[in-house]
């Protein structure tokens, strides 16, 4: 059983990423262990001088729960085409640690578009020294009509990319 620290990069309450990460979790209940972190407004705003020293309590048991996980999953909106803050936020108090370098790690962006924010997000996470591959991110475009308010998925063809996902998620974290 591996454990996944999977980051909900909205800071809505239900999203549609959320939701995704709960539909992946029970297709996974067999090898994945998921910790689910969705308190992204609950997090002091990035300070670089609190990041090496005096670094806020909150911040260092994230910190730790991503070192401590087998693989890290960000399934996260775009917002004005970018990056969430809140998940941006968390990313930066990254930045001065080692926790991301060689980490396995899962990417989907699940907005309106997407596009501009997955393809920042990957980025980031190359100069985080994150390790994966074009298979373990998955951008899914207009995910509202995609997924229902219960979390299941409603458009065929993005339940056989969840699913490829999936496999290559296994292939990485395994």
């Amino acid at each position: 059983m591996k454990n996944i620290f999977a980051i909900v990069g909205s800071a809505s309450e239900n999203s549609s990423n959320e939701r995704l990460i709960s539909y992946l979790e029970n297709l996974t209940r067999d090898y994945f262990r998921f910790t689910v972190y969705k308190d992204l407004k609950k997090l002091p705003h990035f300070d670089p001088e609190l990041s090496i020293g005096d670094t806020p309590t909150a911040i260092v048991e994230l910190r730790n729960q991503i070192a401590d996980s087998d693989g890290v999953l960000l399934c996260t909106p775009e917002y004005i085409f970018s990056v969430p803050s809140g998940l941006k936020n968390i990313l930066e108090w990254c930045v001065s640690t080692t926790v991301f370098t060689d980490k396995p790690l899962g990417i989907i962006t699940a907005s309106a578009d997407g596009q501009h924010g997955h393809n920042e997000l990957k980025m980031i996470m190359r100069t985080l020294m994150a390790r994966f591959t074009d298979d373990a991110t998955l951008l899914i475009n207009g995910i509202k009509g995609k997924v229902d308010i219960n979390g299941n998925i409603r458009d065929i063809q993005t339940m056989h990319q969840l699913k490829k996902f999936l496999d290559s998620l296994k292939t990485l974290f395994i």
